[in-house]
Parts: C-alpha cells; sequence; structure tokens
C-alpha cells in the first residue's frame, strides 16, 4: 500500500500547471483585450445587456415633433418647406406651454428673405438650432469643418447646438458626444436642467424607434384642435426628420441611425430620437461608464482565478455545468453593474479568461485520462468484456464481484417466427448471419440513442436495461420511446428487404419483433466467477420482462408492457390497458398495457370503457367497438381481432 502525504507548503505537479495555465490565460487575454477587434465584441456585449429589460423614456423626457410621410402628406410641400412654417412651429409650441424647443435641422444657408424674417423673429432664447461638426481628411492636412446656423438666427438669442455624433467601427451610436455645445447638452442648460458629464460614458437606449411620445408635425402646427391638451405644456420639445419607411429625403440622408437596441429589432433610429435619448442620458443619470483597463483586467484575472478553484481537484461533467453557470453568472453580473451602478464591466474578456483555464485543464486531464485508459485496456482486454473495459478504465476500482439494488426498466425484443427463417436458410448461413445482424445493429443502435444498457444478446433476441450504470429519472419513458422506435425501424427495414430480394429475385423474409418491458427492483453489477464476470442485471422483475415479451404475441402486439412501466410512462404516451393476466412463475393477476406515441383523447376513452366492458363480461361478437376501435388505432387492430375471436369462442 502507498501512503500519499501532502506536504505543508509544497505543491504537486497538477497545481503547479494549474498556476502556470492560469497566469497564462490572465496574460494572454490581457493582452488580446487591447485590439480594436476586441473592442468591438465588449461593445457588442454592451448592446445586448444594456437593451436587456430596457427601461422606458423617463416620465419628463422629450417630446418629438417628426417630419414623417403624414406631415410631408399634409404639408403638400417640396422638401425643405418655407421657414415661415417652423416659425409658425416655434410659436405654437411656445403658446402650448414648451419650455425648450429644439430644431434638429441644420439653417445653414439662407432662402427667401421673407421667410428668413419670419424664422428670425419666431426665434429666440428658447430655441436650439442644429449645428454641424466634421472633419475633412486630406493627404495634405487634417481640418475641422463647423457648420452653423445663420448669423441673423442666432442674433435673436437662439443656441447653436452641435448635433454630431461619432459611430463605432461597426456604425453603431454608443458613446455620448463630448461637445460642449452639444445640442443635447445646450437643449439641457436652456430646460434648466443639470447634465453629467459625457467623457467615457456609453449610451443607454431606452427601446426601438418611436419608444419617444411622438407627435407629427403637421399636429403641431395647430396642437390646440389636433393634440390633447396641455401636450406640451412644460416639456422639452425636439422637432426633426422621423421617417419610416423613405430612405431618404430630397437626396439627402435620412437622419437615421443604428443604436444599441438595433440588434434586436434591426431598424435605425432617427435623429431627433437620437438626441432626445442623449439629453435623458445627461439629465437623468442614465449614462454608462465603460469601465477602464485595470478594472477589465481585474475582472478577467478574478474569473481565471475562479475557474482555477472549479478545475483544482479534477474535471468532471460538473465542470461543465459550473463553468456554464459561471459564464451566464458573469453576464448577470454585468447586466447588474450596468442597471444598478451605471457602469460596464465586459464579460468577454472574463469569460473567456474562465473558459480558457476550464479547456486547458480538461485537455491535461483528458490527455493523462487517456494515458491511463491505455494501460487498463491493455491489460485487460485479453479477458473482459469490451464495456466492462470501459468502465473499468473510467473507475478502476469497480473491478471486484458484486451488485446494488435499483429500480431499473428492463426490456427484452425477439424476431416473431425467426425458427422459421432459420430454417428457410439452413444451407445458407452467411445470408442467415447478415439477416441477424442487420435487424439487430439498428435495434441496438437505439438503445444506445435512448440511453440503455444492452446487457446481452441470445440469439435473435436483444436484451437491456435502463436506470445503470448511470442514473435515469426517466428510465420508463426512455424505454419505451426506444421500444417505438425499434418497430418503426423494423418496418423500414423490411421496406429494405423486400427491395433487395425483389431486385435479385430472392426470397423475401419478413422480419417481425415482439418486445416486452418491465419496471422493478433488479441487482445490477458485475455478475459471474472470480475468473470472469460481466455487468448484468438479476430479479423478478428481469424474469417479468421476458413473459411480458412472449405474451405479447398472444395479444396480436408488437409491445406489452408491466404496470409499474405503464404508470410512469403514461404522461408522455398514450399507454392502454390491455389485460390481467396471470403469467408463468407468478400466482398472481396482473394488468398489462400497450403504448402507442399518440391517440386522441375520445379514442383512449373509448378503448378503456371497451376494457371494462371485457372485465365485465358484457363485450359480445357485434359490439361496435371492434369496427370503431381499429380504425382510431390500427396498431392495435389484431388485438381487438383477438379478442373478437374470443368471444366467437365464448371466451371473456
Amino acid at each position: 500500500m502507498t501512503l500519499a502525504v501532502r506536504l505543508p507548503g509544497r505543491w504537486s505537479q497538477r497545481s503547479r500547471r494549474l498556476a502556470m495555465l492560469t497566469l497564462a490565460v490572465i496574460a494572454l487575454v490581457s493582452a488580446l483585450a487591447r485590439l480594436p477587434a476586441w473592442s468591438l465584441a465588449d461593445l457588442r456585449a454592451f448592446d445586448y445587456l444594456s437593451t436587456l429589460d430596457a427601461p422606458g423614456p423617463p416620465a419628463d423626457s422629450p417630446i418629438i415633433v417628426a417630419i414623417d410621410e403624414p406631415s410631408l402628406a399634409e404639408i403638400n410641400a417640396q422638401w425643405p418647406w418655407p421657414r415661415e412654417l417652423h416659425a409658425r412651429l416655434i410659436e405654437g409650441l411656445r403658446r402650448a406651454g414648451a419650455t425648450a424647443i429644439g430644431l434638429d435641422i441644420i439653417f445653414a444657408e439662407p432662402s427667401n428673405p421673407a421667410s428668413d424674417a419670419a424664422l428670425a423673429k419666431a426665434l429666440g432664447p428658447d430655441v436650439v438650432l442644429a449645428g454641424d461638426e466634421s472633419m475633412i481628411v486630406t493627404p495634405q492636412a487634417d481640418q475641422l469643418l463647423r457648420i452653423t446656423p445663420l448669423p441673423a438666427f442666432t442674433a435673436t438669442g437662439a443656441v447653436t447646438g452641435i448635433a454630431s455624433i461619432t459611430l463605432g467601427g461597426d456604425g453603431v451610436f454608443r458613446e455620448l458626444p463630448r461637445y460642449e455645445d452639444g445640442f443635447a447638452r445646450s437643449l439641457a442648460r436652456i430646460a434648466g436642467r443639470a447634465a453629467v458629464s459625457p467623457d467615457g460614458k456609453l449610451l443607454q437606449s431606452f427601446g426601438p424607434s418611436r419608444s419617444y411620445p411622438t407627435v407629427s408635425y403637421y399636429q403641431a402646427l395647430d396642437p390646440e384642435n389636433m393634440l390633447p391638451k396641455d401636450t406640451f405644456k412644460d416639456r422639452v420639445v425636439i422637432v426633426g426628420l422621423s421617417l419610416q419607411n423613405a430612405p431618404v429625403i430630397n437626396s439627402g440622408g435620412a437622419d437615421a441611425f443604428a443604436t444599441s437596441y438595433t440588434v434586436h429589432t434591426g431598424q435605425l433610429v432617427p435623429g431627433a430620437e437620437i438626441q432626445a435619448t442623449i439629453f435623458d442620458n445627461l439629465t437623468a443619470g442614465a449614462a454608462i461608464r465603460q469601465a477602464g483597463p485595470p478594472a477589465a483586467i481585474g475582472a478577467i484575472a478574478l474569473a481565471a482565478l475562479i475557474s482555477a478553484v472549479f478545475v483544482r481537484r479534477a474535471t468532471r461533467w460538473e465542470t461543465v455545468a459550473l463553468s456554464l453557470f459561471a459564464t451566464l453568472l458573469l453576464g448577470l453580473l454585468s447586466f447588474v453593474l450596468i442597471r444598478e451602478a451605471n457602469v460596464f464591466v465586459s464579460p468577454v474578456g472574463p469569460t473567456l479568461a474562465l473558459l480558457f483555464v476550464a479547456v486547458g485543464q480538461t485537455a491535461f486531464d483528458y490527455a493523462e485520462e487517456r494515458r491511463q485508459r491505455r494501460e487498463i485496456v491493455r491489460a485487460f482486454s485479453q479477458y473482459l468484456s469490451p464495456a466492462l473495459v470501459e468502465r473499468l478504465a473510467r473507475d478502476p476500482s469497480q473491478l471486484k464481484l458484486g451488485g446494488e439494488r435499483r429500480i431499473l426498466s428492463i426490456l427484452f425484443c425477439d424476431v416473431r417466427g425467426f425458427t422459421t427463417i432459420a430454417e428457410a436458410l439452413k444451407d445458407d448461413p452467411e445470408q442467415l448471419t447478415t439477416l441477424i445482424n442487420r435487424l439487430l445493429t439498428p435495434l441496438s443502435d437505439i438503445v444506445l440513442k435512448h440511453g440503455g444498457t444492452i446487457d446481452k444478446y441470445i440469439g435473435d433476441c436483444l436484451m437491456a436495461f435502463w436506470n445503470a450504470p448511470l442514473d435515469d429519472d426517466e428510465h420508463a419513458q426512455h424505454a419505451v420511446a426506444a421500444a417505438l422506435d425499434m418497430l418503426d425501424a423494423m418496418k423500414a427495414l423490411n421496406i429494405e428487404l423486400r427491395a433487395e430480394a425483389a431486385a435479385v429475385g430472392a426470397a423475401y423474409y419478413a422480419l417481425r419483433i415482439g418486445i416486452g418491458i418491465n419496471t422493478g427492483d433488479c441487482v445490477v453489477g458485475n455478475m459471474g466467477s472470480s475468473q470472469r464476470f460481466d455487468y448484468s442485471v438479476l430479479g423478478d422483475a428481469v424474469n417479468l420482462a421476458s413473459r411480458l415479451e412472449g405474451a405479447s404475441k398472444n395479444y396480436g402486439v408488437p409491445l406489452l408492457i408491466g404496470e409499474r412501466t405503464a404508470q410512469l410512462a403514461a404522461p408522455h404516451f398514450a399507454v392502454l390497458e390491455l389485460d390481467r393476466i396471470t403469467v408463468k412463475g407468478r400466482t398472481s393477476a396482473a394488468p398489462v398495457f400497450t403504448a402507442v406515441r399518440n391517440l386522441p383523447d375520445e379514442a383512449k376513452a373509448t378503448h378503456a370503457r371497451f376494457i371494462e366492458d371485457k372485465y365485465a363480461g358484457h363485450l359480445t361478437a357485434d359490439d361496435p367497438s371492434f369496427d370503431t376501435l381499429p380504425q382510431a388505432n390500427p396498431t392495435l387492430a389484431p388485438y381487438y381481432e383477438t379478442i373478437r375471436a374470443e368471444q366467437f369462442a365464448g371466451g371473456a
């Protein structure tokens, strides 16, 4: 016996390797996080998290006066509209009680003198006019170009607000403009609202296009008659384009941009709503601060260390679950920080750090496990079954005789009339072997697909069970599902065999199977001698499953299941009682059932009444149920014919 002693202050080889892996992952992910492409991934994560359960606009948010399709139709004038129309709008909004008015329209060029004079007269200190700023890059120099309203308009006290925004590398608007004289900041000052600094802050979107209260331009021209009373009273109003259908207006841009919410809707948000969103971000404290490099690196390091704790002792299937849970938790924490602290710490870097450590250690463990498995297989494959060798490779401590008591679902599947087929092919053993292999291969695959364990093959019979060696809380459901799939597979196989026989002019042998399933207490484990043993199952429930398979032929059904199996499978299939029988080796009668995938409730109710009449002795050979039930459930047609034959013979 070897005694393992852990010495204080000394690390095992696994711990040293894990520590080096963790440090390498922290360094690698922190370096990758500095790349421009990575920042786009962070910002896309921000898009999803910041719009998850996004809050709506504040109650006192700006109202949008939209230059939209209805307004273009109602006003029926070519764009740009005469400026005296904007003058009428400003005066009407002022009379309606608006505290500040922002026109997200650039008036940089003179128009009709009378129109310009009318607009200048209507303007005042309560109005913000949009300006624009752009960088012109040429090989000779970079030139900053600023476009502002005509001096005649600002001379009246109207304020210029730069409405320009900067889009991210993926064309999405997220970062708040930093202009001191920005459109939204200027509007906030006029409205008497305190505004936070936009430096380094990201935009909190409040929803898709038209999330803000919006009225059409033509309605705002006559608010007394076309809008509810006090619509604009004590409110900030922003006027601008808000086209829903037309991509351009007068060959100009539609003034619409992608925001974080565009990832959900695919729609652009009009510029007027963009400015309203900036306004609320600055005045309502909704703007989100993006964490700097120290915080990002700290989050990456913390996630890598947490992952190292998960895999410190071993990597198992629980490691995958914990990693997935931790990944979701990182996303949740990032979301909570956005909502509760208005801080965005990207979960992308921490998530990758966590997964890299977990996957890296899993790869190391997998390589070590593969080495150990090869040693075990090399040592035992000569005298143990492959299935048991695989189990021993996973857990060498099970190399002993013994078993455990468990509730299992056991399935027996046998070929009907195979003796006749074998007799017909007695002079062609190769064809017989090929036929049995073609039969058992799909049936075995189905058992494995549904999580079953194949116990053994007994000639043309297959035995399998569920809920061992791996736990399966739905073992009865999986056993019945496998049986139904096996019956479907037989139909497909017979079609293939018929076509092959016809192609070569050979005899066609139809294959039919009978299946019995029972659920009960069993002893499962390594059975055999001290020299050779196999993983198998014993118990009365096993015997009953075998008897049910044999009894199924007496009822003309391909599947017969026991009472406990029926109870567990009933929520998932149409389970129908057929009879109460006493099988060989038992003294008391027990109900037996069959199962189909689907059956109308009316047909199930009719069948239940049929069984009650059968037990009560009320059935007659001309009972109408014998005709209606086979039509509703053709699979049980032979069963109903069997019962009818009994009635003719006078049986019950």
